[in-house]
């Protein structure tokens, strides 16, 4: 039995879908199967059973996955314990993050991160939050970075900054020219572009509450890139966090500020508590923070 098979069968527990596993392990799904399979002959029982609507656990399974997930926890104290007589991080670290947190922030971070630390293997999976603290509770992930608050008791959060959320609209769009910033209550009927449990979705959806109007929905997506191409290309209007709207060169949308009192979100660095990180975990928690701090200095 080795940890990539118990890792396996927890994602797939997790996801209760193969193809969403298999891409989360960077496996084929023929490569998942043959983990999973492995698994249940050295077990021998079925742990799994496919049907038309994804994976279900059997009951072996159900009775096997609490185990899973301590056997894991137990190799990952060891590992981080020997990983600090070396002095080294290394191994593999599994990283969630929001999707405008893995395309605007964690590019340039990541690169950095690898130069600083060669020996650690880095896995990123982007998600909405919900999803990511399912992660870290079980254990498929190290740390996430995604909004607060969170919901899950069992999780520690560290407050890596907070942030205005920002009207993106299409250029030369009327609010644009307006010069001013605009409350939510003035862009209510405007056509959306929005990505559902984000922060922007749920104050849109506050502020249309308050007035006793339905969103006009233009477009639903689960992705921060094609939000921003759509607002780009004329389809309608978007509330997005500030961290989208930095890169000021190669922003082919037009910014406008939200009136004072308007919604933020605080993003934090989420994980089981310390005992829990492994040694390359706790090197990316302290890179990150510092060069958050870094960059506040700077700016």
């Amino acid at each position: 039995m080795t940890s990539d098979q118990l890792r396996a069968f927890l994602l797939v527990a997790q996801e209760g879908r193969f193809s969403t596993a298999a891409r989360g392990l960077g496996l084929s799904q023929s490569g998942l199967s043959r983990q999973l399979q492995s698994l249940e002959t050295e077990l021998g029982t079925r742990l799994l059973v496919r049907t038309p609507t994804g994976a279900v656990l059997t009951d072996a399974g159900e009775r096997f996955l609490p185990h899973a997930r301590r056997a894991l926890d137990a190799m990952a104290a060891g590992t981080a314990e020997l990983e600090q007589l070396s002095g080294t991080p290394r191994g593999p670290m599994a990283l969630g993050a929001l999707h405008t947190v893995g395309v605007y922030l964690l590019p340039d971070l990541l690169v950095e991160f690898a130069r600083a630390h060669p020996e650690v293997r880095l896995r990123l999976r982007e998600s909405l939050a919900a999803e990511l603290e399912e992660g870290v509770s079980r254990g498929v992930l190290d740390l996430a970075i995604l909004s607060l608050p969170i919901r899950r008791a069992d999780l520690v959060a560290q407050k890596l900054w907070e942030e205005p959320l920002v009207l993106a609209v299409p250029k030369g769009h009327p609010l644009t020219r307006l010069g001013r910033p605009v409350a939510l209550a003035e862009v209510v009927e405007e056509p959306w572009v929005i990505i559902p449990g984000m922060a922007g979705t749920r104050a849109l959806e506050a502020a249309c509450e308050a007035r006793g109007v339905t969103p006009r929905v233009a477009l639903e997506t689960d992705n921060s890139e094609a939000m921003r191409r759509m607002v780009a290309r004329g389809l309608g209007v978007a509330l997005v966090p500030e961290l989208m709207t930095r890169d000021r060169q190669s922003r082919d949308f037009d910014v406008v500020p939200v009136a004072p009192g308007g919604p933020r979100r605080q993003v934090a660095l989420v994980h089981r508590g310390e005992g829990y990180l492994t040694a390359a975990a706790r090197a990316f928690k302290e890179f990150i923070v510092e060069h958050l701090r870094k960059q506040r200095r700077r700016s």
